[in-house]
């Protein structure tokens, strides 16, 4: 599979759940590239902006979309890589702000 796939793939299943892409498509298809890195690296792909470990089980928490995506899109309008965002975010109808991480520093140790 490669990003345009992922892509289409992604957008059918987020959208109707109310998440879009960042209409950045430049910083999307970074992310996406990303995320196939790690689907190849570790078998699972893992959330391009955070460390993975390499255990899926350990890391089940962040696979994309991460578990912490659905309450940092209704906080702040996008999740903490800004991959998934809120139609009024993109639209610019609310701040942009810097999304804070949500996994707790304990899931962070290896």
């Amino acid at each position: 599979m490669n990003a345009e796939e992922l892509y289409e793939t992604m957008r059918k299943v987020q959208e109707p759940k109310g998440y879009y892409f960042n209409r950045d498509r430049e910083r999307v298809f970074e992310l996406l590239e990303a995320l196939l890195l790690n689907k190849k690296r570790y078998g699972y792909p893992g959330c391009p902006c955070r460390l993975l470990c390499g255990d899926r089980e350990k890391d089940r928490d962040i696979i994309c979309p991460c578990v912490y995506s659905v309450a940092d899109i209704a906080e702040y309008g996008s999740c903490y890589c800004n991959l998934y965002v809120s139609r009024e975010w993109n639209e610019g109808k609310i701040p942009r702000v810097y999304v804070p991480e949500r996994r707790p520093p304990e899931k962070m140790t290896f």
